[in-house]
């Protein structure tokens, strides 16, 4: 800016200098805001004599810093004044855009609500950023200035607008735009080199906006068109604000190639021929054979007439990219490379809508602009750098500094920032702010895939300058923004016996009685109970049998060499598989046998280790009849559950009228022998720290104290049923004595 004091003198607003910074040449432009109006005092401009700038990235820093030094200069002596700030822009060149889609699933069927919009736009942002960042080939740093939804989709299926509908899963098209940190950060520097300070820095379509499209005209879903001579620049407005920019590399100098050969002759003749077309003039030339020749404007723009063509789709199609797949209402094109005739009348039948709402901007826009020095051009050239004079009064810097949980980040102010850009630019992962589920189950059930999710916990708590506030609040220069990162919900919990298949038990009929036995699931190839706790990753089958171990495991019954196991009439062995509905007979063969042939083995005694030769492991061993009784039908066997259980009850019944003597503890059980008494007598004994007195039998045995007690053995409750005397494991067969303390309880 010029120095206030002395400029109010002559000038009666502040005066603003605006540089604009371009590939061929640099322009700058001096002027003050006076009642509404823009007035130009001045407008200096230098071409570059060396490449010192690409594609609108500055190459040599001093040289450009060089060509500022001389326009500044230029300047100040056309206004009589010193300028200290200037005004800049980045080159919309230098713009990337990258699109990505994005899916997020919402756990269940639910209505979509804004956090849910939100979350899946932050996403969307920053995946693109992840993906921009994987392909550039550069290490530095990008700044997002601006990303907007192209397309939602609601269960895969497109949408406008994804509020309150119902759905399991949403997604988005997402358009991001980045500039390159060193873009900036070479502009400051070269501007500073030159002895100026940055007063202001924008991006160029941002500043051709300021001329060629007004504040008022932004709720319009609008497109802008900057053709350059390497680029074609594009900003789409909709609902009063920029949302989306960018690039196409082909512009003017593609024209004036092809009219350079046509007409034989070199960059800058062609370039002659281009402006007088625009200007629909003959235009006089000679071409490399030194013939002079004149050419017809007719003749150019059919000359040209195939390359404007191939321009104005590109340009097209990266408009309704940007605009979410669908043509603006009206275009405005400036900048030198789209004044060629039929580039709009192109341009408009590529979009698809009426040429008369294709239009070029230039000395149209201009008349609000008060030139001093009448001998200046009122041509479209001068939107940009006059536009970013404007930017100074209308919109300030365009880059805003916030301080996020205590660091300072440098954020570009597309006029709608947010703490969500705060907490991209930071870093801050998407998962971190909004609620996480806890770890989630996947597992099969009989081949097919099922999903467990966890629990939702909390999402990230947010202060705005020491209030509570959401993703969406606003943010502007200064603001003090605090995130505690979201917390994650309890892990997923499911049980094999909370399946839906694991309702049903298979009915069974085991000596006469029936038997609810519940099936077994196939866990990894492991059999596991209905208390098993699913783990990820598991494949579990549900059986609708069960194998005979499984069944004499659930009756607490080990299988012996002296015990048959008929299934439907049939001996079964390990192997024999038991549907619904099967009949299980439990058979006693009192002849001693060396060998099983039905695939039983010996149990192991859990005590000891050794082989019994008994019925059962630790179990008491059945007295052996005395030789007045040889002809008594008892047993030694130790069959368990309901159904081996009443077995040996009713044995018990048989033997009532004998007398049955005494017996004292054998060795290898180490239990005492049973109190047995020639008539029936009464018994006490302690069941669950309850009494109970038994009577009408001479002698009583474990199963016994069922008749006395509430205790169903038809309906499991847990893995196994425990039975324990006097604090020792004790089987259903064993001989109970007065006093003995009984424990009967379902193992969990």
């Amino acid at each position: 800016m010029a120095d206030k004091k002395s400029a109010d003198r002559k000038y009666p607003g502040q005066l603003v200098y605006g540089l604009d910074i371009g590939t061929r040449s640099i322009v700058g432009t001096v002027g003050y805001m006076y009642d509404k109006r823009f007035h130009v005092v001045a407008i200096e401009s230098k071409p570059h004599e060396t490449r010192a700038m690409q594609d609108g990235q500055i190459h040599s820093i001093s040289a450009v810093a060089e060509s500022i030094m001389e326009v500044t200069s230029r300047l100040q002596i056309k206004i009589g004044r010193p300028l200290h700030e200037v005004c800049i822009a980045a080159a919309g060149r230098v713009l990337r855009t990258i699109t990505v889609h994005v899916e997020q699933s919402l756990g269940e069927v639910r209505d979509v609500d804004n956090e849910d919009i939100y979350s899946l736009e932050l996403l969307g942002a920053q995946r693109a950023y992840e993906k921009f960042v994987g392909e550039s080939t550069l290490n530095i740093k990008f700044y997002c200035v601006g990303y907007t939804v192209q397309r939602y989709y609601l269960d895969k299926y497109p949408m406008s607008d994804l509020l309150a509908h119902k759905g399991s899963e949403i997604g988005a098209d997402v358009i991001a735009t980045f500039l390159p940190d060193e873009v900036v950060d070479g502009l400051y520097k070269a501007v500073e080199q030159s002895g100026l300070h940055v007063a202001d820095l924008t991006l160029e379509p941002i500043a051709a906006m300021q001329v060629a499209i007004p504040q008022s005209f932004r709720m319009l879903n609008l497109a802008l068109v900057d053709v350059g001579a390497g680029t074609s620049d594009i900003s789409i407005t909709r609902d009063e604000a920029i949302v989306a920019y960018g690039m196409i590399p082909s512009a003017g100098d593609e024209i004036t190639e092809v009219i350079a050969k046509h007409y034989l002759t070199d960059f800058e003749g062609a370039e002659q021929i281009k402006y007088a077309c625009d200007a629909g003039k003959e235009f006089t030339y000679t071409d490399i054979m030194g013939v002079e020749r004149k050419t017809d404007p007719e003749e150019v723009r059919e000359v040209v007439k195939d390359v404007v063509k191939i321009i104005t789709r590109e340009v097209s199609d990266q408009i309704k990219k940007l605009n979410g797949g669908r043509p603006v209402s009206a275009i405005f094109v400036v900048g030198g490379g789209g004044r060629i005739a039929g580039f709009t009348d192109s341009l408009a039948e590529e979009m698809g809508i009426d040429p008369t709402r294709v239009a070029v901007r230039g000395e149209d826009v201009l008349k609000n602009i008060d030139f001093k020095d009448k001998s200046l051009p009122e041509d479209s050239l001068l939107v940009t750098p006059i536009g970013i004079c404007l930017n100074f009064f209308h919109q300030k810097n365009n880059f805003i500094f916030v301080s996020l949980n205590d660091v300072q980040y440098k954020l570009y102010d597309n006029s709608k920032l947010k703490i969500m850009d705060a907490a991209m630019q930071a870093g801050i992962p998407n998962a971190d702010l909004f609620p996480k589920r806890g770890a989630e189950i996947n597992y099969t059930i009989n081949g097919n895939k099922r999903v467990v999710r966890g629990e939702m916990g909390d999402g990230a708590v947010i202060k705005l300058n020491g209030d509570t506030a959401s993703l969406n609040a606003s943010i502007k220069a200064g603001d003090a923004i605090e995130i505690e990162i979201s917390t994650a919900g309890d892990p997923a919990h499911l049980r094999i016996e909370e399946l839906p298949e694991y309702t049903d038990y298979i009915k069974l009929v085991v000596n006469g009685s029936e038997l609810n036995v519940p099936k077994y699931a196939e866990v990894n190839g492991t059999l596991q109970s209905g208390y098993y706790d699913i783990q990820d990753g598991d494949e579990i089958i549900m059986r609708d049998y069960v194998l005979l171990p499984q069944l004499l495991e659930f009756i607490d019954l080990k299988a012996e060499k002296d015990t048959d196991i008929m299934i439907n009439n049939v001996v079964a062995d390990n192997e024999t598989k038991i549907y619904e509905n099967f009949k299980i007979d439990l058979l006693i063969d009192d002849s001693p046998a060396e060998s099983d042939d039905h695939g039983m083995e010996y149990e192991e005694s859990e005590e000891d280790g050794e082989v019994s030769e008994n019925a059962g492991s630790g179990s008491e061993a059945a007295e052996k009849p005395s030789d007045d009784n040889e002809g008594t039908d008892s047993s030694g066997s130790d069959m368990q559950g309901e159904a081996g259980a009443q077995s040996v009850a009713d044995q018990s019944e048989e033997t009532a009228g004998d007398e049955i003597k005494t017996g004292a503890d054998t060795p290898e059980t180490g239990h005492e022998a049973a109190v047995q008494k020639k008539d029936g007598t009464e018994m006490t004994v302690t069941v669950n720290d309850e009494q109970i007195t038994m009577h009408g039998k001479t002698s009583y045995i474990f199963v016994d104290v069922f008749d006395y007690i509430d205790f169903d053995l038809s309906k499991p409750h847990g893995k196994m049923v425990v039975t324990k005397k006097n604090g020792m494991r004790a089987e259903y067969s064993e001989y109970l004595k007065e006093g003995d303390r009984l424990d009967i309880y379902w193992e969990k």
